[in-house]
């Protein structure tokens, strides 16, 4: 872990405006706030990576702080919740290395924190924080219905002649209340996740980091305890009520977890195959065109599960 200092502290400030700036740029519903949304956790996250925790607690600080001065409390409070405290605990998390010979490993070596245990926290992180703001804004199936309702008087306004089936339009309401959630929460740890990674391959491009890369193909997988949390989800979906909005926001974060283990098992899996990127291409072009293979990736995710650490020597290895 490195001592707070003046650079530390410099670059905890530069992070925290600029995550604030970029929050405050996502004006909007287009796709373009919601990267921008995604990008205020970038900041953080090269400051927690390259500078360590007091950088990343100056950042979170200084956001939080500029958000509230030039827009709202509020705002400041929701930014923190969704990306910036979630960002900062990861870049924390990927920080933490211990002596490889106290878990059994060689001598002279640091054992980091498992990818997969990183997985885990970020899907939980994402759901808290979801929660959170759920409640804050009031989100119920009311709430969801008036959308559905807005939509279809602006499709009305269009097409007097347009008139669903009220079974159909109720059914389509259940559906929404639910989907909302579980996307919104699986759209977030994908973009949280991407943030990551893009996060650590510049702070190891700029020599800076403490952890070393991990192969992502290998390693990144969900904890196997993640399965249980995931199928309470599930289960909770059809009880219906605020039980069920949880349960479909679960199943959004942790599945869009096994969905990125999925993904870099076949990746690992393809790895020196000849014919590796034409296979690696058709799927990625069926998951773009439809969304019955997400479904197969879940499923290899949900299967290959496991708990890797990471070793690098710190020294000279032991005299036999």
């Amino acid at each position: 872990m490195k001592r707070m200092n003046q650079t530390s502290l410099t670059t905890g400030l530069l992070a925290g405006v600029t995550a604030a700036l970029l929050s405050m740029g996502a004006s909007g519903q287009s796709l373009l706030a919601i990267l921008l949304y995604a990008a205020s956790a970038l900041p953080v996250l090269i400051a927690g990576l390259g500078w360590g925790i007091g950088a990343t607690v100056t950042a979170i600080i200084t956001a939080g702080v500029t958000a509230s001065v030039l827009v709202s409390p509020t705002f400041a409070l929701m930014i923190i919740i969704i990306t910036l405290a979630p960002a900062g605990w990861l870049s924390h998390l990927a920080n933490l290395g211990r002596p490889a010979n106290e878990i059994g490993g060689p001598e002279n070596a640091t054992a980091w924190y498992p990818l997969s245990d990183i997985m885990t926290n970020l899907a939980t992180l994402v759901t808290m924080g979801m929660i959170v703001v759920g409640l804050l804004v009031g989100y119920n199936a009311h709430l969801s219905n008036q959308v559905i309702d807005t939509v279809m008087e602006a499709l009305k306004s269009q097409d007097p002649r347009y008139n669903p089936d009220p079974a159909v339009l109720d059914k389509m309401k259940s559906i929404f209340t639910l989907a909302l959630p579980l996307v919104q929460g699986a759209l977030w740890v994908f973009l949280l996740f991407a943030a990551y990674y893009l996060a650590s391959r510049i702070v190891q491009a700029s020599g800076k980091a403490m952890r070393p890369r991990d192969d992502i193909p290998a390693v990144l997988r969900m904890n196997r305890n993640s399965i249980f949390v995931f199928g309470a989800g599930l289960v909770a979906m059809f009880t219906g009520g605020t039980p069920a909005i949880i349960g479909a926001l679960v199943c959004g974060t942790f599945g869009a977890g096994f969905l990125l283990s999925g993904f870099a098992a076949l990746h690992f899996r393809l790895r020196g195959k000849i014919w590796r990127i034409p296979v690696l291409w058709l799927c990625y072009m069926f998951v773009a065109l439809f969304t019955v293979p997400l479904f197969f990736f879940l499923i290899a995710g949900l299967i290959d599960t496991r708990r890797t650490i990471a070793v690098t020597q710190t020294g000279k290895p032991p005299k036999p």
